[in-house]
């Protein structure tokens, strides 16, 4: 690395880190005077609102990492462009391509930095933001407790439980069909329980898994029905266990990568529709490299000398960083719906600037 590359890139990481604490405590001090009113009238503890908003900030910083990327690109490219630094080293033999390598470098480390940040950090931090908020923003009972489960057990069983609390363990009224494998229009056995308990290894390590208590079951094999009522009576492990259901209630920035994989890969097994969750799974690789993208876009436009000041560049980089994520957010609907790949899904936004930001670079002056 020469004097020039350190000179570089110590301007841009300045002005980044600048811009990328600036963007944080404004988003700070917005969204604390739009929550201040739910936490006063739910009466919370100084102390749980600093808690909340600590745990907030690294999905700030999620959130802000390109855009304070992108206006430091712009920033320092503009003020190199000003006082004439740029058409020095042009000058010297520098071209465009080799000016913009410190920057690419410094955007690809912060990109790389921010796949592991973004996810096992940001869910980290989240689980306790969002923690906070159903308990003290009066919403409790989501924390606790899920109404309505309904999900496949493989290919013949289905399972619906009508409530279940997290604290116990418990579901209550509880069913489960078994359909002929043959025929899926054939019911072979119902089970049908007031309530159904987890016994973990480590209460029962001869039967660990579900106990449905208080029911009964009917089996209909070969056109003969019989009838079986119990207290208590193993049903061994469901694709769904308590760990499942209380993930279910997450949302995917409250997952890290091996969490949302998993739960992607037992909703498989279970039968269930998994392209929306497979469309944030990949989001959460596709989305740190936004930072790369923008300085492509951002060096090249930036480069040519405009009678433009501070204001201007803050303005450009606030509209393309709208314009990228309000695009993002657009095709992601058609991942959710199944319309689309979810990998493509993920990168489309990517891959669309990508191309922006190379026509940009051919036609600026090298």
């Amino acid at each position: 690395m020469t004097i020039l590359d350190r000179y570089i890139v110590r301007q841009f990481l300045v002005t980044f880190l600048f811009g990328l604490l600036a963007f944080v405590l404004i988003f700070l001090v917005v969204d604390l005077m739009e929550k201040l009113d739910d936490f006063i009238d739910a009466n919370v503890d100084t102390r749980v609102i600093i808690e909340y908003y600590v745990h907030f900030i690294p999905e700030i910083v999620k959130l802000m990492t390109p855009v304070a990327m992108l206006l430091a690109a712009l920033f320092v490219t503009g003020r190199l462009s000003q006082q004439n630094e740029l058409a020095a080293m042009k000058s010297s033999g520098m071209s465009l391509y080799r000016f913009m390598a410190p920057f690419v470098g410094v955007a690809l480390a912060v990109s790389l930095v921010s796949i592991y940040f973004n996810g096992w950090l940001v869910p980290y931090a989240n689980q306790t933001k969002f923690d906070i908020e159903r308990v003290h923003l009066n919403r409790l009972s989501t924390a606790t407790s899920r109404f309505n489960i309904y999900f496949q057990e493989g290919r013949t069983r289905l399972v619906s439980i009508g409530f279940y609390d997290a604290n116990t363990r418990m579901a209550s009224r509880v069913s489960i069909q078994d359909f002929a494998d043959s025929n899926l229009t054939v019911l072979l056995t119902r089970h049908d329980a007031q309530q159904m308990q987890w016994v973990s290894l480590d209460q029962d390590t001869s039967n660990p898994g579900w106990v449905l208590l208080r029911g009964n079951t009917r089996s209909f094999v070969e056109g003969t029905p019989s009838f079986e009522q119990y207290g208590q009576k193993p049903i061994g492990r469901l694709s769904l266990t308590p760990s499942d259901i209380e993930k279910k209630q997450r949302k995917p920035d409250e997952m890290d990568f091996e969490e949302l994989k998993q739960f992607i890969e037992a909703q498989k097994r279970a039968g269930q529709e998994v392209s929306r969750w497979l469309v944030d799974y990949h989001g959460k690789i596709a989305f740190p490299f936004a930072s790369l993208i923008v300085v492509l876009f951002g060096v090249p436009f930036s480069s040519n000398k405009r009678r433009s000041g501070v204001a201007v560049e803050f303005g450009i980089s606030i509209a393309v960083t709208f314009i990228y994520l309000g695009f993002m957010k657009t095709s992601q609907v058609f991942g959710y719906n199944g319309d689309m790949d979810p990998l493509l899904t993920a990168w489309m936004a990517n891959l669309l600037f990508f191309v922006a930001g190379i026509v940009n670079l051919t036609r600026v002056q090298k």
